[in-house]
């Protein structure tokens, strides 16, 4: 699928090299997948057969090098992904708490291979990894090369929530008894830091914040031809729960029962896996009960230039998450083309709307103001055109690639300033080595 974090991160990755800096972005467990030029490394790290297979079975933990090049070759784990490879966190439970042990965990051998590899690289000022999940590399990481390492927390929370136990609870005191060893972490949202200070017991003054940024080529205010006069209402996320489709379909039910009910279209678009079919299924048929199957339509998952073309055909956006949603790309991508948006009031959607202007905040999991707002602005063609202006201008005012690349480029060179301030302290006073 197209993952949010992996679109997150390499569009940092391609702002930064356009601004001339030198980047390396390493793929982990499979190739990275984006709807814009794959900046990525083509060699994948910790590759997701090699991590399962070493996992469940004690043979993989000790084969030559030679031999798990068959299946660590990005077309061999591309080819997988999506079918044997799995990202559920309640299949990579245990995993996840063996990468969480670092040198200690079944994937000692694949984190040799990576150390081996940065060895024979040039020296970076930095490292960043995306998520906590990953705490256990930092240390290796930073002894081999003496560097600050940076932790990007992005929906961390999400995947930790939905491992069972007891493997959650080892997860958490894992990351926890670990938050020492990063130089700094970097939250995508305002929300997401102070949620996270707590949630992992982030000292004060150790995490940062460097807000969500895209790629605004291609985005505009364009508008098809051939549209009809119908009201869109558009969804654009992963079909699950989470993201509150069920939600969205109930608010649109209220919003075609009243007496101005204007002619309308619900359309959806995202990655769908194997285990929300039944999900999808059901809003299915329950449009169909409602006598509204021909008014709901769903795209599938949508390449660059589609979701584009989706994002602008619609009257308005709205991804009603039922949980605090630490990003929200899609919802910067609708402003983007000046298409405004109605979200609950939760996690990161407030500051995004506070900053732009773009849209409306409700109340969270209650599908009768959703409807309500968002025939508000069916109503009132001049405050959603209003909406739609303050959206499209706020994104690229603080919220694009470029803005992304300069405050992270802030935060890595603060901690590189202090990394050479700390090596020139114990290089007077006698000491020597990289901490």
């Amino acid at each position: 699928m197209y993952c949010g974090s992996c679109l997150r991160d390499n569009a940092l990755a391609a702002a930064l090299i356009a601004e001339g800096h030198d980047v390396t972005l390493l793929p982990l467990y499979t190739p990275t997948r984006t709807d814009e030029p794959n900046v990525s490394q083509r060699k994948v790290f910790f590759g997701g057969i090699s991590v399962y297979l070493e996992q469940r079975l004690p043979l993989f933990r000790h084969t030559p090098r030679l031999l798990d090049r068959l299946w660590d070759a990005p077309a061999v784990i591309g080819a997988f992904a999506g079918h044997a490879i799995q990202t559920d966190p309640r299949l990579l439970a245990g995993i996840t708490v063996s990468i969480l042990r670092g040198e200690d965990g079944y994937q000692r051998k694949e984190l040799g291979k990576l150390l081996d590899w940065v060895r024979h690289q040039p020296v970076p000022d930095v490292v960043s990894l995306p998520f906590s999940l990953l705490i256990g590399l930092v240390r290796p990481l930073r002894e081999t090369l003496g560097r600050p390492v940076c932790v990007t927390l992005q929906g961390d929370d999400l995947f930790l929530e939905n491992m069972p136990e007891p493997w959650r609870t080892e997860s958490l005191e894992l990351i926890r008894a670990r938050v020492a060893d990063v130089d700094v972490f970097i939250a995508v949202s305002e929300y997401y830091a102070r949620f996270m200070r707590g949630y992992l017991g982030i000292p004060a003054g150790r995490i940062e914040v460097v807000p969500l940024g895209i790629n605004l080529e291609g985005h505009g205010l364009e508008r098809p031809a051939t549209r009809d006069d119908r009201f869109r209402v558009g969804f654009l996320a992963r079909i699950a729960p989470e993201k509150g489709l069920d939600v969205l379909c109930e608010a649109y039910r209220l919003l075609r029962q009243g007496p101005e009910a204007p002619p309308a279209v619900l359309e959806a678009a995202g990655y769908l896996g194997a285990e929300y079919k039944p999900y999808l299924a059901g809003i299915r048929a329950k449009m169909r009960h409602w006598g509204l199957e021909s008014e709901f339509r769903y795209h599938g998952e949508v390449d660059r230039g589609a979701k584009i073309r989706f994002l602008q055909s619609l009257d308005v956006m709205s991804v009603p998450s039922t949980y605090d949603e630490s990003k929200g790309l899609t919802i910067l991508e609708a402003m983007a083309n000046g298409v405004p948006v109605v979200v609950p009031r939760r996690g990161s959607y407030p500051e995004m709307i506070a900053r732009t202007g773009g849209g409306l905040l409700v109340e969270p999991d209650d599908p009768e103001a959703l409807a309500g707002a968002i025939l508000s602005l069916r109503r009132d063609r001049d405050v959603a055109r209003r909406l739609g202006e303050a959206g499209y201008a706020g994104v690229r005012s603080h919220y694009s690639a470029a803005r992304m690349a300069a405050r992270a480029i802030e935060v890595f060179e603060s901690q590189v300033a202090v990394t050479a301030v700390d090596r020139l302290s114990r290089a007077r006073s006698g000491g020597s080595g990289a901490s």
